[in-house]
């Protein structure tokens, strides 16, 4: 049981709503700036960008999703673990970069690597099962 008490089940809800929505609407984003990010990624030395901007919405919004409803919550909090750790530090290299971009990667960083602390936090409790769920999973 991951909460004890009906205001812990809202709670552990409105969590995953808002982490998993946030992240989906990040996911968004990459279809919509596809060709700008692509760009980006080229920059930073990253195969196939036009295919990995896509590959990586694509992640970011079906673990969006599975998170807020619930739907595979191994697979989804996963896929969103591995995307913001490999990210942070593929995209955000704060100490390869000059003094003036510096602040920026940083931050793009370490919200990464906070945001993957929450998924792999969702994915500790993925076995569980998880109060206002679809219910739907693969564990």
């Amino acid at each position: 049981m991951v909460a004890e008490s009906a205001a812990g089940d809202v709670a552990f809800l409105l969590a995953r709503v808002l982490f998993g929505g946030v992240l989906a609407f990040m996911g968004i984003n990459h279809f919509s700036g596809v060709e700008g990010m692509a760009g980006y990624a080229e920059m930073k030395g990253i195969p196939a960008p036009t295919f990995s901007v896509v590959a990586s919405g694509v992640m970011l919004v079906l673990g969006g999703v599975g998170v807020a409803l619930g739907v595979a919550p191994v697979l989804s909090a996963g896929a969103l673990a591995t995307f913001l750790l490999v990210s942070a530090v593929t995209m955000h290299d704060f100490w390869a970069v000059s003094d003036d971009q510096a602040q920026d990667e940083m931050t793009g960083f370490l919200k990464n690597v906070a945001l993957a602390g929450g998924a792999l936090g969702f994915l500790a409790l993925g076995g569980q099962a998880w109060p206002y769920a679809v219910g739907v999973g693969l564990f």
